[in-house]
């Protein structure tokens, strides 16, 4: 039987989205405040949901878009996207908070994200949801994805 607060598929990545933003300003909030073990835990919260997140796009949203839109060049372009934001969350995992690059290195994965969210919303999407994918059934199985890596990762 379906749940039926299940998301469509692009809502569940928007929401993925806000989600990411939001933790970017607590994180901005909690340096400016001097917060070190605020700013580092929000920073770690940022960076496993992204990591979440691009999993499933990459694993179930991404080639389900690329058959449905034919849409290579956006597609490898976020690819790519992902691949530089995995090599700075993995940089940020050998740094202490207090090292100087840390901050930088927040800040330019927070500019990075929010490149890629807005080319994603604003160009990617609406090609997916004027295509005959069934954004409900995709939806479905990315949030089960999502759920099984959350509480893979004690999230």
């Amino acid at each position: 039987m379906p749940n039926v607060m299940t998301q469509d598929a692009v809502s569940l990545l928007k929401a993925d989205h806000r989600e990411a933003e939001d933790l970017f300003k607590k994180y901005e909030t909690a340096k400016d405040a001097g917060k070190t073990a605020e700013k580092h835990e929000i920073a770690r919260k940022v960076c496993a949901a992204l990591l979440i997140h691009m999993e499933i796009e990459e694993n179930i949203f991404y080639p389900a878009a690329r058959g449905a839109t034919g849409d290579d060049d956006k597609l490898n372009e976020a690819e790519v996207e992902h691949s530089g934001a995995k090599e700075l969350i993995m940089q940020l995992g050998d740094l202490k908070p207090e090292d100087p690059m840390f901050d930088a290195k927040v800040k330019v994965l927070s500019e990075q994200i929010e490149h890629h969210v807005d080319e994603e919303e604003n160009e990617l999407f609406p090609e997916v949801e004027d295509s005959d994918l069934d954004l409900d059934d995709l939806g479905e199985q990315m949030a089960d994805a999502k759920a099984a890596l959350q509480e893979q990762h004690g999230m």
